[in-house]
């Protein structure tokens, strides 16, 4: 199952302050991804592989919102990221205010 959300990715930049706290940006980011996340996604047992692809803009650099994403989707189906084996991360340049982010986790055979 694959699963697309309207909302503008967060950069690694806007999400923290320093190395120990969450910004305002990100406690609004997370709080809205988890009322727009399907309430139930399984999650496979075992080794896992990732597929995101975020919409963002030309000057967006293509890895900063994976941490915030991949934390979040831990925080709301309850698995720990360190059983994320492969990922595959695609940039989709859109203009301004067309953000969104897409995401699929499957079992690794």
């Amino acid at each position: 199952m694959t699963v697309q959300l309207h909302i503008k990715p967060l950069s690694a930049n806007a999400a923290f302050k320093g190395r120990k706290f969450k910004t305002k940006a990100y406690k609004n980011y997370e709080k809205a991804l988890m009322m727009l996340l399907p309430a139930s996604y399984e999650i496979p047992e075992g080794p896992l592989e990732v597929f995101y692809e975020f919409g963002i803009t030309a000057t967006s650099d293509w890895d900063n919102p994976i941490k915030q994403l991949q934390d979040i989707l831990c925080k709301r189906y309850n698995f720990d990221d360190r059983r994320i084996m492969r990922g595959t991360v695609t940039k989709k340049v859109v203009k301004k205010g067309k953000g969104y982010l897409q995401f699929s986790i499957r079992g690794m055979k």
